[in-house]
């Protein structure tokens, strides 16, 4: 049976199988600076880093910190790299230190799409390993960062990408009933049994679903798909969505 595991920063790690739907999205946004952040004396020195040959790199001024990747079963590298910390410094400050971080590690940021304010910013990468994400916000004094970086070689190896500009529903049931799957207008038969995975590629947007078992609705919901991402959708009744690629 494919397992998809996600191991967390410190003691928290779960495992997570491929027994319900993995829905690829995928969104690129990017940004460019601005003068807009007032700097305040506290944070006027440039932002340095903990470990400058970390991969995901984070300020040595952070309060917090915390990582976590997404593997497959039998594909060793992982398909999702994620970091997650809070800075004790200005948006601006922290906006500067990972451009520049991020530049010195081969990161390309890419132009289309920028989402700026005085209290977030969002911007997309093309990173030597595949897309990548920073979000950057504001809570308590501090700026809150979020930095993921997905595996294009591990996403293909495991199927899990997309025709372009497409997202991917990956499809496994592990009990012998049947099961479907109604989106965007149709209807999809989810094989019982031990792991059949199916695939489905749908344009990126919003959309409502229903997923059934032996006749009877499991959870009618809705989930947001963008192109390049992928999402696993489970038959747990209280299970949300989780971002697999």
């Amino acid at each position: 049976m494919t397992m998809v595991r996600r191991v967390m920063g410190g003691q928290a790690r779960w495992l997570l199988p491929l027994c319900g739907l993995a829905l690829l999205a995928g969104g690129l946004v990017a940004a460019s600076a601005g003068g807009w952040m007032h700097r305040s004396p506290q944070t006027s020195a440039a932002l340095t880093p903990a470990d400058p040959d970390a991969d995901m790199p984070v300020p040595k001024q952070h309060s917090s910190s915390s990582s976590n990747t997404t593997h497959v079963t039998g594909i060793e590298i992982p398909l999702r790299v994620g970091l997650e910390a809070h800075v004790q410094a200005q948006l601006s400050d922290v906006l500067a230190f990972y451009r520049r971080e991020l530049a010195k590690r081969g990161w390309e940021e890419r132009p289309d799409g920028a989402e700026i304010a005085a209290d977030h910013v969002q911007l997309a990468f093309a990173s030597p390993k595949g897309p990548a994400t920073l979000k950057l916000g504001r809570a308590k004094g501090e700026t809150i960062v979020s930095l993921v970086q997905r595996n294009t070689e591990a996403a293909a190896k495991a199927n899990f990408l997309p025709m372009p500009g497409q997202a991917r529903l990956i499809f496994g049931y592990l009990v012998p009933d049947v099961a479907s799957l109604m989106i965007n207008d149709q209807t999809v038969k989810i094989a019982g049994g031990v792991n059949h995975p199916q695939t489905l590629d749908l344009p990126p947007g919003k959309y409502s679903y229903k997923l059934v078992v032996s006749g009877y609705p499991l959870r009618t919901d809705t989930i947001t798909v963008a192109t390049g991402e992928a999402w696993s959708l489970s038959f747990d009744d209280d299970k949300k969505p989780d971002q697999i690629y």
